[in-house]
């Protein structure tokens, strides 16, 4: 008894999880992030992609030299710099990646 319990219970959870993942806003293309280990916006913008469950592509401006120089080349003057299509989005806060997806997406 206590066991059909406890699966109804992961169930529903499971369901309440995938659900809400579901309403974010998904890009239609991919999400890449310029950043570092250090950075406390970096470390901001990874929780909110883990949360929202979108993925996206990171590379270490600091510990790769092409990523540096990709970084420079397209304008970065901090971290994180992240990039959806051709829309770039200096730092990170929620507000501001919902509308760099939505610029994205026209």
């Amino acid at each position: 008894m206590l066991r059909n319990v406890i699966l109804i219970i992961a169930l529903a959870v499971a369901a309440t999880t995938a659900a809400a993942q579901s309403a974010q806003p998904q890009p239609a293309q991919s999400v890449v992030m310029y950043a570092t280990a250090w950075c406390p916006y970096c470390a901001q913008a990874r929780a909110y992609f883990a949360r929202a469950g979108i993925a996206y592509v990171e590379h270490d401006v600091e510990k790769s030299a092409s990523a540096n120089a990709e970084f420079k080349r397209l304008g970065g003057r901090g971290v994180p710099l992240i990039v959806v299509g051709r829309e770039k989005l200096n730092g990170f806060s929620e507000q501001g990646f919902e509308h760099l997806l939505a610029r994205a997406a026209r």
